[in-house]
């Protein structure tokens, strides 16, 4: 029996580093990896983008999560015993339901051309890390998928050609290692429609895989009642196993406008506005988060078949320089922006860097 994951995305620590993030475990501080080893955590999710710097060499920020940085954070999280789930985004940049946008080097490839190049990104990936010694335990074959991946080629509901290009990553990965676990990763946990139609088009064309992949946010994604109710059709209804690949929940509805020192109109301000916040079952307090925890960790052990989750950025810390988007990148992925930091108030360390109540709720965990 493999331990129940309880999973850390901590994508955004190198450049969190360097720009004087600090964590503190009962005010002494410590490295973040250290603590949250200490409080159960047992795997870390890394997101990889494929060249996430502008044209003339800037970085696109909120972590520029290229192989180099991939490979660093991998190797101190496998020497110090996590898992490692790798999740390839195939952009240079956020991909999620709302954009998808093709990496810079594969503009104006058609579908074909778009098939290989994710087969040999994907091989050439994992050939490397694997030289490297730096190998996952799971991977993702594409992020949030939803609507499906490198539009307009992979838009939904053109599933022909998103199952081509996933078909393609999933030939890659069993061409290096064909045990290693494959996740296709859609978000909207709570959207039990959109998972039955997406991997019933899927497996009438589909390779292989393993794991079915959620994200849940409660300000966005539904009551926990209907993520619970989906897990245990999709259990049921495609007999895979099944991982909450991002979840949060709010500390605070405290601003942190004097830690991320930006004028207003360079603020991204919180994912979760008031309005938003009031949909959530559970207040955005310290104890409000742990009680969250402690309940959605409670469903989704009762799923037949469920690895786990993983908390998505539980570090990222308001420190000045870390938004979720540069200039340049606003304007690979076409957005206004600001680029701010948006999800300080999501993590499990106060605005401060220390470790909050819920750490100690999934410590203490039991499925």
């Amino acid at each position: 029996m493999k331990p129940f994951i309880k999973g850390m995305d901590v994508s955004s620590l190198k450049e969190l580093e360097q720009l004087g993030a600090k964590y503190y475990q009962d005010g002494q501080e410590k490295g973040l990896l250290e603590i949250l080893k200490a409080y159960g955590a047992n795997s870390v999710r890394l997101r990889l983008w494929n060249d996430p710097y502008s044209e003339s060499g800037v970085p696109y920020g909120a972590g520029t999560n290229d192989l180099p940085v991939t490979l660093e954070l991998g190797r101190r999280a496998l020497d110090m015993g996590y898992g490692f789930l790798l999740d390839l985004h195939y952009s240079d940049f956020w991909a999620d339901p709302g954009k998808q946008r093709v990496p810079k080097a594969w503009r104006g490839m058609d579908g074909p051309q778009l098939e290989q190049a994710v087969y040999d990104f994907t091989r050439q990936t994992l050939l490397e890390l694997k030289n490297e010694q730096v190998f996952p335990t799971m991977i993702q074959v594409g992020n949030e998928l939803s609507n499906g991946l490198l539009w307009p080629y992979g838009k939904r509901p053109a599933y022909d050609h998103i199952a081509g290009l996933i078909n393609a990553g999933i030939r890659a990965v069993r061409s290096v290692e064909p045990d290693l676990p494959v996740m296709l990763h859609l978000d909207n946990g709570g959207n039990n429609a959109l998972y039955r139609e997406w991997f019933d088009a899927f497996l009438e064309r589909g390779e292989e895989f393993e794991v079915i992949g959620l994200s849940y946010y409660p300000f966005w994604h539904g009551t926990l009642q209907q993520l619970e109710d989906n897990m245990q059709d999709l259990a049921a209804r495609y007999g895979k196993a099944l991982n909450v690949a991002e979840v949060s929940m709010g500390h605070t509805m405290r601003d942190y406008g004097d830690y991320e020192k930006l004028p207003p109109e360079k603020r991204k301000g919180m994912a979760t506005k008031p309005a938003l916040a009031a949909k959530v079952e559970y207040p955005m307090t310290p104890e409000g988060q742990s009680d969250f925890m402690q309940d959605f960790m409670t469903r989704i052990a009762r799923v037949p078949g469920c690895q786990g989750f993983y908390y998505w950025e539980p570090g990222w810390l308001p420190v000045p320089g870390s938004g979720w988007a540069g200039e340049e990148a606003l304007a690979y992925i076409e957005e206004k922006g600001p680029g701010g930091n948006e999800w300080a108030n999501q993590a499990l360390f106060d605005y401060d860097g220390h470790a909050l109540k819920a750490l100690e709720t999934i410590r203490d965990f039991q499925p």
